[in-house]
C-alpha cells in the first residue's frame, strides 16, 4: 500500500507532539494539527501547543494559531483547511503528518466524511418546506435509498436540509478526500496517564494559565465562550469569577481532564471497530515507532 499520510493520535498527555516532531524531522515531514482548540490564537498554555517541539527541530506546522477565539471554527472548515494544508505539503515534496486527539476531526479525515458546502438557497429550501413530511421522506429516499440516519425523518426543516445536502453530493460527484494513512496510536497505562495529567496541570498553572484566561476575558472573550472551550478555560474562568476556590478548581479540572482522556480512548476504540487500523506504541519507545514507520513506508 502507498501511504499518503501518517497520523499520530492518542489521549491527552501521552506525548504525541514530541513524537510527531521527531518523526517529521526524520522523514522530511510537516505537521497538520487535528486539535479543535489549538486553532485559536492566544490560547497557548491551556491548549498545550508545545510549539517549541517544532521550532527546535525546524518543523513547519499547519492549523495552529489560525483564528481568533472570538470567531467560530467547525468540522467543515477543518476538513477544507486540512485538504489545503495537505496539498501544500505535498507540493513541497514533504510528507504530511497529522497529529492530534480531537476524535471527530481525526475521523473526518481517516474515515472520509463527506461535508459538502450548501449554498444559501432560500428559494429551494422554501419549496421543499412546503411539501408534506411524507413527500420529503419519499424525495430523500429516492436520492439516497440506503439512508442510515433516520432519526430526523419527522422534522421538516431537517428533511429539507438533508435533501439539499444529498443533491449537492450528487451534483458535485465529489469523492471524499480518500487517503491511505499509516496510523500510530500513543497510549500509556491509565494510572500513568493520570499522573502525567496531574503533573502537567500543575506545570501549566505555574506557567501562567490563569493569567492567560484573564487576558482573554479582558479582550472581550465572554465567560460563556470560555465555558464552550471547556476544561482549562471553563474551570479557570469559574475560579476567576469566584464560583470555585483554587483547590476546588484544581480538583474538578484535574478530574475532568482524566475523564476526557477516557472519552478519547473510547472514541479511538470505536474507530478501530469501524475498520480504522491503529498501531499502538508507548511514547517511551520512539525508536520502535521510527523503525515501524520506516519499514511500512519502504514496503510501498
Amino acid at each position: 500500500m502507498v501511504y499518503d499520510l501518517i497520523t499520530i493520535l492518542g489521549p491527552t498527555a501521552t506525548g504525541k507532539t514530541s513524537i510527531a516532531a521527531c518523526l517529521a524531522r526524520d522523514i522530511n515531514g510537516e505537521i497538520i494539527s487535528a486539535d479543535s482548540r489549538q486553532v485559536y490564537r492566544e490560547m497557548d498554555i491551556g491548549t498545550g501547543k508545545d510549539l517549541n517541539e517544532f521550532h527546535e527541530k525546524k518543523i513547519n506546522y499547519y492549523l495552529i494559531d489560525i483564528i481568533d477565539p472570538s470567531k467560530e471554527y467547525n468540522l467543515f472548515r477543518f476538513t477544507g483547511d486540512f485538504q489545503s494544508s495537505f496539498n501544500e505539503i505535498k507540493k513541497k515534496g514533504k510528507f504530511p503528518i497529522m497529529v492530534g486527539g480531537t476524535g471527530l476531526y481525526l475521523s473526518a479525515i481517516l474515515q472520509s466524511y463527506f461535508l459538502p458546502e450548501i449554498a444559501n438557497n432560500e428559494k429551494e429550501f422554501g419549496e421543499l418546506s412546503s411539501l408534506s413530511i411524507l413527500e420529503l421522506k419519499k424525495t430523500l429516499l429516492e436520492l439516497k435509498p440506503k439512508l442510515h440516519n433516520k432519526t430526523d425523518m419527522t422534522n421538516k426543516d431537517r428533511l429539507a436540509k438533508a435533501i439539499l445536502i444529498e443533491k449537492e453530493r450528487i451534483k458535485t460527484s465529489t469523492a471524499s478526500f480518500n487517503l491511505h494513512s499509516l496510523n500510530i496510536g500513543i497510549r500509556l497505562d491509565r494510572e500513568e496517564v493520570k499522573k502525567r495529567i496531574t503533573a502537567r496541570l500543575k506545570k501549566r498553572l505555574a506557567a501562567g494559565m490563569i493569567n492567560e484566561v484573564e487576558e482573554l476575558l479582558k479582550k472581550g472573550i465572554s465567560s460563556e465562550k470560555l465555558d464552550y472551550f471547556g476544561l482549562e478555560y471553563k474551570y479557570v474562568c469559574y475560579y476567576i469569577d469566584g464560583k470555585l476556590s483554587y483547590n476546588d478548581m484544581f480538583q474538578k479540572l484535574n478530574s475532568s481532564i482524566h475523564n476526557f482522556a477516557k472519552r478519547q480512548m473510547t472514541w479511538f476504540r470505536k474507530m478501530e471497530r469501524e475498520g480504522v487500523e491503529i498501531n499502538w506504541f508507548s511514547p517511551d519507545n520512539y525508536s520502535a515507532i521510527k523503525n515501524f514507520v520506516s519499514a511500512r513506508l519502504n514496503e510501498t
